[in-house]
């Protein structure tokens, strides 16, 4: 479940778009970087210890080099603001991945639909794609929000939309243009998810920068939980997340988002049913019952057993 941290140094930093910053990450020594397919995304480390999560936006032939995007969200959790502001030019950064969990599937055509910062796994997976098979519609605040902007201007199929001129952008037009089994691929924010999902009937595939709505109130009831590599059993009680209890034996667990979006602390199930809440596992995943999110998941059952 795990994969080693490694360190990259910031080659460069720049700034794509009001209040979007873009960084270039480098292997100290020169080393070549691991593979990447598009829709993968790294854990970064940043020097306070916070662990965020943000999407490669790069060319996966360039293999000296990592490229991501981040938004600047003064009202977020301090993340953003720490890259924007205390990152720069040879600052070192902790970094596992890359991981995937929203790939580019085979299909006849394809449509993306962006919003803001959701730009970035999708601008990898156009690039790979032939002239003709796909659209994209990309909204934003305006045209000086919206990053990358002059990198998609240049390529045919691209549609910006910038909410101060244009307004929202006109989904239902879109969607009812689209063939049957043209695959969309949608990132931004939850209501532009949300409204994506209300309108196409076809192949969806989302990423998600911040936690879906839940299903229903989790932590209702309390159970048990075997950590059987540390040797100890712990009683979650209502109201309290399973992480927490975690943390208590496993400090060094490693987690993010705690919402249920990124993935970082998923864990393998050794025995029990858990009770998943998470917007990162397919529902096939979630039947097997063989991983689980620890920062929203519960138990079905009294007990879990879990490999920590």
């Amino acid at each position: 479940m795990s994969m080693p941290t490694s360190r990259l140094t910031v080659r460069s930093a720049v700034e794509e778009a009001d209040g979007v910053r873009g960084l270039l990450l480098a292997d100290p020594e020169g080393a070549e970087l691991p593979p990447w397919e598009p829709g993968a995304h790294l854990e970064v480390t940043l020097p306070s210890g916070t662990v965020r999560h943000y999407s490669l936006c790069g060319d996966p032939a360039e293999r000296s080099t990592y490229r991501i995007g981040v938004l600047r969200e003064p009202a977020g959790r301090g993340g953003s603001e720490e890259l924007h502001t205390a990152v720069g030019e040879g600052t070192l950064l902790g970094v596992r991945g890359p991981f995937n969990r929203f790939p580019l599937v085979p299909a006849e055509r394809y449509l993306f639909v962006a919003g803001g910062i959701g730009i970035t796994p999708l601008l990898p997976m156009i690039r790979s794609l032939p002239p003709g098979t796909w659209t994209l519609l990309y909204g934003g605040r305006s045209l000086a929000s919206m990053a990358y902007r002059e990198e998609l201007s240049v390529l045919p199929g691209v549609t910006l939309v910038p909410q101060d001129t244009e307004g929202l952008p006109d989904l239902d037009a879109v969607l009812a243009r689209q063939p049957a089994g043209t695959a969309v691929y949608c990132c931004g924010p939850e209501g532009l998810l949300r409204a994506v999902e209300e309108r196409w009937p076809g192949p969806l595939h989302t990423e998600r920068f911040g936690a879906a709505p839940a299903e229903r109130p989790v932590g209702e009831d309390g159970f048990e939980v075997e950590l059987r590599r540390s040797g100890r059993t712990l009683r979650v009680e209502p109201g309290r997340t399973l992480l927490d209890a975690v943390r208590e034996v496993v400090p060094g667990v490693a987690y993010s988002c705690e919402e249920g979006w990124c993935g970082t602390c998923e864990t393998k199930v050794l025995a029990g049913t858990p009770e998943h809440h998470d917007s990162v596992l397919g529902e096939d995943e979630k039947a097997s019952g063989t991983t689980m999110m620890i920062c929203v998941g519960r138990s079905c059952g009294p007990r879990l057993v879990l490999d920590l």
